[in-house]
């Protein structure tokens, strides 16, 4: 007993007891909070569809972190505590086929503990991607075991018949690699898929008992490049067979309210109410584009339901956008791939997935943005260029989710992502209920862009510019340079968004706050009342746990001075005042 006692005194001792008390306790928490917490989920409120954790609206304040990066636990560890540097809430982390079943039915999940580990240590929720079957329009994350059984594997079939283009290009160099990627018409291969995806789902739901997985990413960018469809002989089979019933039917069911896109294809043929696919729709690569979107939509739905019969959490599909300049054809991007003009096709095929989410590299981010929150689409960006600006339009203008530049781990800790995302933390959750009942909105002008006012709380707001250093200005040239997968040279750490740019909140009557930077709001006076307006007080300031902390405040003849810093990141709350 005395040994005991003597032991148990010891620093050596209390430090060990120390440590196996926190995780019990931090255990039990855990446990307990997940007997009452409900998983993720996606409701409405207000006018806009929104993230719900916990019971409360959600908005990701993300980054997507690069391809590799979450496949070493040790070249992670650095990187976690930058993260958090960065303000993120929400880490857009990986899964590889090939790294957690990598001989068949032997898993390993490791690497998603880790990430899981590091995530809650941090109070970070995480999206995960499912690198399956496809990625980037081939199939190099699956599997030695898949890639080297080509029989049971097999891969499109593809006529690289385009010439030239950055498709024919990456199509010829899969092939060469053995990456191709594989056919959606083989069962193998779908069953091979879905069972791996429901292991991953499992052991989620066992050891995620504090939900810090919030969504999953069935498969990246798929569709096939360089050929417009698959023509494999079981590909053949199916485009000879007539169209399926719960295609033809969600057509007739939806023909007034279909996207102008599909509805263009179907009218082609005189709206035909069945038929094989090139009856139905013809033989050029949009009827093709629309078959292949079927086919990967399905097997994507199937994979989904296997992950969801597991564990019931938001699941989308990303996209590799087309038509973009240069990529105007199916083919030259994945053709069949969830872009926005077969959103349609997608929702036909795919019940099983909740939104579509386009990976945003093309500098008409605001045209993006608008085809995407279609027909009652969710917009959630999980890759996008580091332009803080296209953040705050995404949130104000589309009740966006969230916005996550891609690379996140080469972001400076004191660049504009990481002061937005510091500012808009202490917002939470005011803002998303802020969207909800429709008080925000957002202004953002591009170079060469007439600026467009907006109209917000019974006036119209513009945003000039203010005076910006013209060595932070985005070159034309670098901001239209690409690199292949269609992600751009300057996508990860750009220059300061040197662009007019702000998140608008009609937080009471006469009374707005703006989060931005390089221009001063100008007001005019946009409903009945006195004609005239005037700023009646113009405080700097921030938020600090959801409640307004005044700064200084600009007044007398600084008022005339840009009330946005250039470049940095401020906030502003201002109040009008109307009078004849």
């Amino acid at each position: 007993m005395g040994r005991f006692l003597g032991y148990w005194s010891s620093g050596k001792f209390s430090m060990t007891y120390s440590r196996l008390l926190a995780s019990v306790i931090l255990l039990v928490t855990v446990n307990a909070r997940a007997q009452t917490s409900p998983l993720a989920q996606i409701r409405q409120s207000g006018t806009v569809r929104q993230l719900f954790i916990d019971n409360k609206p959600f908005l990701m304040l993300a980054g997507e972190l690069h391809n590799s990066s979450a496949s070493s636990v040790e070249y992670m560890k650095p990187i976690w505590d930058k993260l958090a540097a960065l303000h993120l809430n929400t880490v857009i982390g990986t899964v590889s086929w090939e790294l957690i079943e990598p001989a068949e039915g032997k898993f390993d999940f490791s690497l998603v503990d880790a990430q899981i580990r590091n995530a809650q240590e941090r109070h970070m929720k995480l999206v995960l991607i499912w690198f399956a079957t496809w990625k980037n329009a081939g199939s190099s994350y699956v599997p030695r075991w898949v890639k080297a059984d080509r029989k049971r594997f097999p891969p499109m079939l593809l006529k690289l018949r385009l010439g030239g283009g950055m498709g024919s290009m990456l199509a010829t160099y899969m092939e060469q690699q053995g990456t191709s990627p594989l056919s959606p018409f083989p069962a193998e291969t779908l069953r091979a898929d879905a069972a791996a995806f429901r292991a991953l789902m499992r052991h989620l739901r066992e050891v995620d008992l504090g939900h810090t997985v919030i969504m999953m990413q069935v498969e990246n960018e798929a569709g096939s490049l360089g050929d417009s469809r698959d023509r494999s002989a079981a590909a053949e089979d199916a485009w000879a067979k007539p169209v399926p019933a719960d295609l033809m039917n969600y057509l007739a069911r939806n023909k007034t309210a279909l996207l102008p896109e599909l509805q263009d294809v179907w009218k082609r043929n005189g709206f035909k109410p069945n038929g094989t696919w090139p009856e139905v729709f013809g033989t050029d690569e949009w009827a093709d584009e629309v078959f292949m979107a079927y086919h990967i939509g399905r097997f994507m739905s199937e994979v989904a339901k296997a992950g969801k019969a597991e564990l019931n959490i938001p699941m989308y599909a990303n996209a590799w956008l087309g038509p973009q300049p240069g990529q105007d054809l199916p083919g030259k991007y994945p053709s069949g791939g969830p872009v926005a003009r077969v959103m349609d096709v997608y929702r036909a095929a795919v019940p099983s997935l909740d939104l579509i989410a386009p990976d945003i590299y093309v500098p008409d981010f605001k045209g993006t943005c608008a085809l995407y929150a279609r027909s009652g689409n969710p917009l959630f960006i999980p890759e996008a260029r580091d332009q803080v600006g296209n953040l705050f339009w995404a949130l104000g203008r589309h009740a966006a989710w969230g916005w996550s530049p891609f690379g996140i781990e080469d972001l400076k800790p004191d660049g504009q992502v990481a002061q937005a995302y510091k500012l808009l933390a202490e917002m939470l959750p005011s803002l998303p209920e802020w969207q909800a009942a429709g008080k925000v909105s957002a202004i953002l002008t591009v170079d060469g862009e007439k600026p467009e006012p907006v109209s917000l709380g019974g006036y119209k707001i513009t945003l000039p510019k203010g005076r910006t250093p013209g060595s932070a200005q985005l070159s034309a040239s670098a901001a239209g340079a690409e690199l292949p997968g269609n992600v751009s040279l300057e996508s990860r750490a750009m220059p300061n968004d040197t662009r007019p740019f702000a998140l608008v909140v009609n937080t009471a009557p006469d009374e707005f706050l703006f989060i931005g930077a390089n221009g001063d709001p100008v007001f005019a006076v946009d409903s009945p009342g006195p004609a005239r307006v005037a700023i009646a007080v113009k405080d700097e300031g921030r938020f600090e746990k959801g409640k307004w902390v005044p700064g200084q405040r600009i007044n007398g003849d600084e008022l005339f001075q840009p009330g946005l810093p250039s470049t940095n990141i401020g906030m502003l709350m201002v109040r009008l005042i109307r009078f004849e």
